[in-house]
């Protein structure tokens, strides 16, 4: 543990930046020989849209992560924070929990606030417009929508109170979770379900992107599904009844056009309310 510990405390961008490419290629690769669905969609053209707000996520990271690191060690110094507060625990017990509480604020809590609330949903909906959701899915945000969940994920430091390693490694296991859950693979149906109790698995998350509510309003969890079970939010739908897109924005000239995308939240005329 004294490694993973190190590691991530100093991890380099490069090796952040590797987690992120390693992923959607692996993914990618696994989606194209055992995939769910079979899209009649150019996968690199499609690749490329998402790809491009991949990379304005990673620049609203890149740029505020002096935040993350004066939030964790502002909690450090001071003390702060529940982790801080409890008595002395075993590092496995503590690094569980942390990423369970971060998982809780950072990623449950702000997605369920977006799908809530009207103005935040205007900018989530960039990610529910996919109609063809497979890895390059994962970090497809419009840029208001990434710099929300920062806040997030800056109050969760704030609130756990945890030290930057394991923010970091938060970080690195929500990246390839996402990955993991948006890729476009056909597991056995037995092996999804299993994962579900403990982890977001692929078949419980794209129930979340079938295009019409209730669905669309469940299974917000990203790497763990205890929230969902916790809260009521867990719902189930058999994949080959999943539709995916949203029910306003089924017409590929909005939703695999990036100028409209962009443009979207400010559309109001085609935002339904909540």
């Amino acid at each position: 543990m004294n490694e993973i510990i190190t590691y991530f405390e100093t991890i380099p961008s490069s090796h952040r930046s590797l987690i992120l490419v390693g992923g959607i290629t692996i993914f990618w690769l696994i989606e194209n020989a055992f995939p769910l669905f079979r899209f009649g969609y150019k996968k690199w053209n499609h690749a490329g849209l998402n790809i491009f707000f991949t990379i304005t996520t990673v620049v609203v990271n890149f740029l505020l992560a002096f935040i993350l690191l004066k939030a964790s060690n502002w909690t450090i110094v001071h003390h702060f924070g529940v982790l801080n507060w409890l008595p002395e625990l075993d590092i496995w017990i503590y690094t569980i929990l942390g990423l369970l509480l971060l998982d809780l604020i950072g990623a449950y809590l702000v997605h369920l606030i977006e799908h809530k609330t009207k103005f935040l949903w205007r900018f989530h909906i960039i990610h529910h417009t996919d109609t063809w959701i497979d890895t390059t899915t994962a970090n497809r945000h419009h840029p208001g929508e990434s710099i929300l969940r920062f806040i997030f994920t800056t109050l969760g430091v704030l609130i756990v109170g945890v030290p930057i390693w394991l923010v970091f490694l938060y970080q690195s296991l929500s990246l390839v979770a996402t990955q993991f859950n948006h890729a476009n693979i056909s597991l056995p149906k037995k092996l999804d379900t299993i994962l579900s109790y403990f982890i977001v698995s692929p078949d419980m998350h794209k129930v979340h992107h079938h295009n019409v509510l209730p669905y669309t309003d469940s299974n917000y969890g990203n790497i763990f599904s205890v929230w969902d079970r916790i809260f009521g939010t867990f719902m189930t739908l058999n994949r080959e009844d999943i539709v995916y897109g949203i029910d306003t924005h089924m017409d590929s000239k909005e939703h695999n056009n990036l100028k409209n995308l962009l443009k979207i939240p400010f559309q109001k005329n085609k935002i339904k309310a909540i």
